[in-house]
């Protein structure tokens, strides 16, 4: 099992705003692509949330490696779009690509 974890530091600005959006259409929109199996949403506790904004991760769990990259090449680059073009200047984020031990 492969987790993809996407780790997001939004402005507060515009964190009522993301968090609504990211339940009800982002990560939805992402789990209907088929590739992955369940997801979680955490909001990070250490560091703290700042003045500058407060830190997610987001988790997508898929079966393997080949489902990750045919995610990224078929579906990631929108999905992506969609989120940078709403909130442009306002996150910053990276991801991880981890192997649940089994």
């Amino acid at each position: 099992m492969i987790l993809y974890n996407v780790t997001v530091k939004i402005d507060r600005s515009v964190h009522d705003d993301w968090v609504e959006w990211m339940r009800a259409v982002h990560i939805p929109d992402v789990m209907n692509t088929g590739f992955f199996t369940k997801n979680l949403m955490m909001r990070l506790l250490d560091p703290p949330a700042d003045e500058e904004g407060v830190t997610y991760a987001i988790q997508y769990f898929c079966k393997n490696m080949e489902a990750l990259h045919r995610y990224w090449d078929e579906e990631a680059p929108a999905l992506q779009k969609e989120h940078s073009e709403r909130y442009q200047g306002k996150f910053v984020a990276f991801r991880t690509v981890m192997k649940l031990m089994e």
